[in-house]
């Protein structure tokens, strides 16, 4: 039978239920198990894809099409597996459903109410998740924090589903336990509330694993074992690391995945984590650096930075930088203060290497532009992704192509020559405002054409990546671009759509109209991100 272990969260968010998640699965991939994990959010919203980065984090893209929250790319990063649509639910999904099905008589007549109707359509969900890929363990993350009541019907469902299987279900609650910087003592009372009010819900958590900044103490550990019913044992020290990949060497040393499988009655089959150690340890050995500029908007949220908006773009540069034993230092640049600063574009020289990742909307495009003018005409390493190949492009257009007004008909729809443009099949899903779900999403084919560089990065003539947008390269200025030499490297199977462009005689100038970042792997880096790292590394050296 299947075990299926819920991850909670206590006290605060944002503090690791996700990490947690994606590490107790992979430990339990170690010891020879089938493993898939789920995400649920407990927002109205359909899918991600329409919430604000700066608010949300990261929109990440699966195989097929499915806009989900970032934690989803992070079960795919640790567990190397890719998660489709069904492993992802939010309220506004599962209520679509209910009603969708009371609106068929699918209900046979039946007064349709939330409850027992809602938490059955969210368990429904998860057992199809694991039909799916036949999995032995199914991870699920509950999104917020007990005690909220958004998530009130995801842990009635979770209730449900330990009453009607209690040796197939456990419970982990991840909590944060604060130092106060003027009594330097660890504080488990917060905890111990999140524990009752998970109680009060019908559930008792038979883990807790225990954030901080500081390794969990013993008289802590007894504190916590005492107030919260369970077993010392049953408590894991999660304290602070430099590094998310460091959490299941760490979670290994407390010996969870053991603790895990005797709760349900199993053994191990095997245990293989020496990959992963081997991959922490070259982490914590890297002392070579490269100094990568990423130029977005999506950097501030009052007075702190977001880096979530680009989750994947950061880990994808990190896979790189370990695979050559270097640690990348990413540096957040402002477009909106290129676009004012002549000082701040001149800085750009300094950097290692540059990469503009997606976005939409015409604020600090003129600054990403001179980013890009920069980087091509000074020989830094450039990576352009999704809206960095087409604002590429832009600028390639004006100031090589001689299409001096050239723009995105996104940021000016009245450009005399909108190099840029979009799709023919979106233009009547933004007139009568289709919006959500609706860009070209997920993986398609894409052909490399010989003797370029992403061919032989690549080390393949076809390739599969993730999209996600609406515009792309106007095929009336196809020939002008080639012609001023803009290399065409990669396009759709049928050489509609161009998918990758590059530039010849330059250190390393690569831009896709796709988001390579989604498939970066820790043990398996991306060879874009791989080759841009090189790159950026040789400019270090030179």
């Amino acid at each position: 039978m299947p075990k299926y272990i819920f991850v909670v969260g206590g006290v605060m968010s944002g503090v690791g239920k996700g990490a947690a998640c994606a590490t107790v699965g992979r430990i339990l991939q170690g010891f020879g198990y089938k493993v898939t994990a789920i995400k649920i959010d407990p927002y109205i919203n359909v899918d991600a894809g329409t919430m604000n980065p700066v608010e949300h984090g990261e929109v990440f893209v699966t195989d097929d099409g499915d806009e989900t929250d970032q934690d989803i790319g992070n079960y795919e990063r640790f567990l190397d597996i890719d998660i489709t649509s069904i492993n992802y639910m939010t309220t506004g999904r599962v209520y679509q459903t209910v009603i969708e099905k009371e609106r068929n008589l699918e209900y046979g007549g039946r007064t349709v109410e939330v409850v027992p109707h809602v938490p059955e359509e969210v368990i429904r969900r998860i057992k199809a998740a694991q039909r799916r890929v036949k999995a032995d363990f199914v991870m699920i993350e509950i999104g917020g924090t007990v005690g909220e009541y958004q998530n009130i019907l995801f842990l009635e469902a979770l209730r449900l589903l330990r009453t009607e299987r209690p040796k197939d279900v456990l419970v982990a609650m991840v909590s944060y336990l604060p130092i106060p910087s003027k009594t330097g003592e660890m504080k488990t009372k917060p905890t111990q509330h999140a524990v009752r009010t998970l109680n009060s819900a019908g559930i008792q958590a038979d883990l807790i694993v225990a954030r901080s900044e500081k390794p969990l103490d013993g008289p802590r550990r007894r504190k916590l074992s005492v107030f919260c019913n369970i077993s010392e044992d049953d408590v894991i020290s999660a304290p602070d690391v430099n590094s998310i990949y460091e959490i299941p060497v760490n979670f290994d040393n407390e010996r969870i995945g053991e603790k895990i499988l005797k709760k349900f009655g199993m053994r191990p089959r095997r245990k293989d984590l020496k990959r992963w150690r081997r991959l922490v340890s070259t982490i914590r050995s890297c002392s070579r650096e490269v100094r990568i500029g990423i130029v977005g908007k999506y950097f501030s949220t009052g007075d702190f930075t977001l880096s979530d908006v680009y989750l994947s773009v950061i880990e994808a540069l990190k896979h790189a930088g370990w695979q050559r034993r270097v640690r990348p230092v990413l540096e957040w640049i402002n477009a909106e203060e290129l676009e004012s600063s002549p000082a701040a574009v001149r800085a750009l020289a300094g950097y290692d290497g540059l990469l503009i990742p997606g976005g939409f909307g015409t604020r600090g495009i003129e600054g990403k532009i001179k980013a890009v003018r920069q980087a091509r005409e000074r020989g830094i390493p450039y990576l352009g992704l999704c809206y960095g190949m087409q604002l590429a492009v832009v600028e390639f257009a004006r100031h090589v192509a001689g299409l001096k007004d050239a723009n995105t008909v996104e940021a000016d729809p009245q450009t005399e020559h909108p190099v840029i443009h979009i799709m023919p099949h979106q233009e009547s899903v933004i007139r009568e405002k289709r919006y959500g779900g609706s860009m070209r999403l997920g993986a398609y084919p894409c052909v490399l054409a010989e003797r370029t560089r992403s061919r032989k990065l690549y080390g393949s003539d076809r390739i599969s990546e993730r999209h996600r947008h609406r515009y792309e390269v106007n095929n009336a200025y196809r020939e002008r671009l080639r012609e001023a030499g803009l290399v065409i490297a990669g396009t759709s199977p049928d050489g509609l759509l161009v998918e990758i462009v590059e530039l010849k005689d330059h250190p390393f100038f690569v831009a896709t109209q796709f988001h390579p970042e989604f498939k970066s792997r820790p043990l398996r880096p991306h060879p874009l991100f791989a080759g841009f790292v090189g790159a950026a590394l040789r400019r270090r050296r030179g």
